[in-house]
């Protein structure tokens, strides 16, 4: 089973904002980089446990809501990734990509 990071970064990045705190700000009341919490954000390093409860207790969010289809043999995995995706896309760009998924899907 493997996490995808991905995800889980963009939801800290989500989270993070929501809160309106900047990188550096999160990076200083966790006494490490801002280089590292960019790199959490864009998934170019992983996280422990530890770490995330970190995280997600400064941002007030819960883990399950960050790791939530984060999973990729998980039934709902990027289930709220696309939907966070499509929420602010234009129906006609909506179609194109509903059009291309099935044709990736059918063949």
């Amino acid at each position: 089973m493997s996490l995808n990071y991905s995800i889980i970064g963009v939801r800290l990045k989500k989270a993070r904002i929501n809160k309106k705190i900047t990188q550096q700000q999160l990076a200083e009341m966790l006494n490490v980089s801002v280089p590292y919490i960019s790199r959490i954000e864009c998934a170019s390093t992983n996280l422990s446990l530890k770490r995330l409860s970190e995280i997600c207790a400064l941002l007030d969010v819960s883990e399950g809501e960050i790791l939530q289809g984060a999973l990729s043999e998980s039934p709902s995995y990027l289930t709220a990734a696309f939907s966070d995706l499509f929420q602010n896309c234009p129906s006609e760009k909506m179609d194109l990509i509903y059009k291309i998924a099935k044709v990736i899907i059918e063949n």
